[in-house]
């Protein structure tokens, strides 16, 4: 049975019933590419139902926390953002209150690649709710206070704490250190040399580009971001960065690791968003997958049954 028939069987049996878009690339090739229609939304307002094709731009949500990190990296060849051990503070000198205390002195740019912030930080309640810390985030005046002013909770780089405030601190710093908005360096650095001309990011009630889950792409474009991964990033992000970000440093549960913004897993490494976005890439098998879906808030269920079909043969 090919491929098309597996991906085919697992839809008309109702097994990813959320989902919107599939993209297969093998060898630097496309083997499959996949849209159906559903009910969408364009981060928590909901658009209705679409027909999805090759040219709708998809939510990517916390997929997005992967590119800031590939921006991060792009700007760290071009020595315009600092080191990832360079203390976290002294890229926020607004803050000299919280400078000063000398527990948040020992958080570094490498505890938010790793998001070991060791901070009091829970994105467990619905992203509709302020008890969600990065909507908390997103409803406060000044979202960076907002992060680095939580409570220390444990010490820095000693565990794994899903955190969207760390992708937030991370864009600011790619956008403080290249003097240009995320949208900006994106187009130029990282979308421009990949010949990807539609994209939206979406912003807070301040302004600011959501770091975090707001970027908006086709799939056949993250496709694009997961093979020139997959290439070692080509001339367009440093090949040692590639291998640094996508090197397990942070435990989370098993053999699930986490890198610089990516999940680190024995055969792949991969970026994942709420609702079943996702973008695998599975190197020893020149195999890059980007599933896009509608399951925002309720699980992974039609991006599950999809990888494993496409990754499990």
């Amino acid at each position: 049975m090919t491929l098309d028939e597996r991906i085919e069987r697992v839809v008309t049996e109702g097994r990813a019933p959320g989902l919107h878009g599939l993209v297969v690339r093998r060898g630097g090739t496309t083997v499959l590419e996949r849209y159906e229609s559903g009910d969408d939304a364009m981060l928590g307002h909901a658009i209705g139902h679409v027909t999805f094709d090759r040219d709708t731009l998809h939510d990517l949500r916390s997929v997005t926390k992967s590119v800031v990190g590939i921006l991060y990296g792009i700007a760290l060849g071009k020595g315009l953002v600092p080191e990832p051990g360079a203390p976290l503070l002294a890229q926020f000198p607004e803050y000299p209150d919280l400078a000063a205390d000398p527990a948040r002195g020992r958080l570094t740019v490498e505890h938010v690649l790793t998001m070991t912030l060791g901070l009091d930080w829970n994105e467990d309640a619905p992203y509709t709710s302020v008890a969600n810390s990065e909507i908390a985030m997103e409803a406060a005046p000044d979202r960076y206070r907002f992060i680095l002013e939580r409570p220390i909770v444990e010490e820095p780089g000693r565990r794994w704490t899903y955190c969207g405030g760390a992708s937030a601190l991370l864009g600011a710093i790619v956008a403080r250190g290249t003097g240009q908005s995320l949208t900006a360096y994106a187009e130029q650095a990282l979308f421009g040399p990949l010949g990807i001309t539609d994209f939206q990011w979406l912003k807070g009630d301040d302004g600011i580009e959501s770091a975090a889950a707001g970027l908006r792409l086709r799939p056949v474009d993250v496709a694009a971001i997961g093979q020139l991964m997959l290439d070692g990033g080509r001339d367009i992000v440093p090949a040692t960065w590639v291998a640094d970000s996508t090197r397990p440093r942070a435990d989370i549960e098993g053999e699930f690791r986490y890198g610089y913004q990516w999940y680190v897993d024995r055969r792949w490494f991969e970026a994942i968003g709420n609702g079943g976005q996702r973008l695998v890439v599975v190197p020893d098998e020149e195999l890059v997958v980007v599933v896009t879906a509608g399951e925002y808030d309720q699980g992974q269920t039609s991006a599950a049954a999809v990888l494993a079909t496409v990754l499990n043969p």
